[in-house]
């Protein structure tokens, strides 16, 4: 018999089945019903070709058949288990390699990585600096930030509705736009032009112009009084996501670390 074609489910069944002698008693150990479970069994006795309960004015009983495999059975889920804890515990390192911009990393995420540090003092983090798409296989990534329209071919959470805000400096400061690639200005309008949000927060703090950044990046200048708004906050498709392939997004210590970054 091939691998491929090994009716787990029906196995499964069996084994439940065989332990309590009672197709009721098995179908709540498995949380399914009791005809769901005499399904399971006459599929397996079909594809067997054997005879596996036999029922009696006394009960349920299982047939030699049936009691012929049990033992290697029930070793066979045994080392199931053991595989599986085996590729859970491969998977559970304490070691995160994550892809962020870096102005994302110095005026957000930093900080609540050293958050997450205290209640897992065993994590250690890779920080990527990485303003574009990079291949995770290639750069061995577990998870990525990205300034998006959303998560893409890849898995994803939202870290927070796109917005943008005008900042300068508290003061006042000069009228000068403070272009970034993801906020440039018009063609030809005078401008300062530097390489990222962050800077271009920086830039307004100073008293160097205005800029137009995502509310995410500028909320901590804006609560210390570094910078001041002008104006109200506008929507915008752009925003910060989570992102992963699937396989990485179903490790537990990447759901652990995208609950703790998206609580409010």
């Amino acid at each position: 018999m091939k691998r491929t074609h090994l009716p787990l489910n029906g196995l499964r069944v069996l084994d439940a089945a065989a332990r309590h002698l009672s197709f009721t008693k098995a179908a709540d150990e498995l949380a399914v019903t009791p005809a769901a479970v005499g399904q399971q069994i006459r599929a397996l006795e079909d594809m067997l070709g054997v005879i596996l309960f036999r029922r009696t004015s006394k009960g349920l009983d299982l047939t030699g058949e049936g009691a012929a495999g049990l033992d290697a059975l029930r070793s066979g889920f045994l080392q199931f288990e053991e595989a599986v804890r085996a590729m859970q515990a491969g998977q559970s390192s304490n070691s995160l390699t994550i892809a962020a911009p870096r102005d994302f990393t110095a005026k957000w995420l930093a900080q609540r990585l050293a958050e997450f540090g205290k209640e897992h003092p065993d994590t250690r983090f890779t920080l990527v600096a990485a303003d574009e798409d990079i291949d995770f296989t290639e750069a061995n990534l577990d998870l990525a930030i990205r300034l998006t329209k959303g998560p893409g071919e890849h898995e994803g959470v939202r870290l927070a509705p796109g917005a943008f805000v005008m900042v300068a400096a508290p003061g006042g400061g000069a009228a000068t736009q403070i272009a970034w690639p993801q906020c440039p200005v018009a063609e030809g309008q005078a401008a300062l032009r530097v390489g990222d949000a962050g800077l271009a927060i920086d830039a307004a703090a100073i008293g160097l112009g205005q800029a137009c950044v995502p509310m995410l990046l500028a909320k901590a200048d804006l609560a210390a009084a570094r910078v001041r708004s002008i104006g109200e906050a506008i929507d915008s498709d752009l925003a910060y996501w989570l992102v992963a392939p699937l396989p990485q997004w179903r490790q537990q210590k990447i759901r652990k670390l995208v609950a703790a970054l998206t609580v409010s």
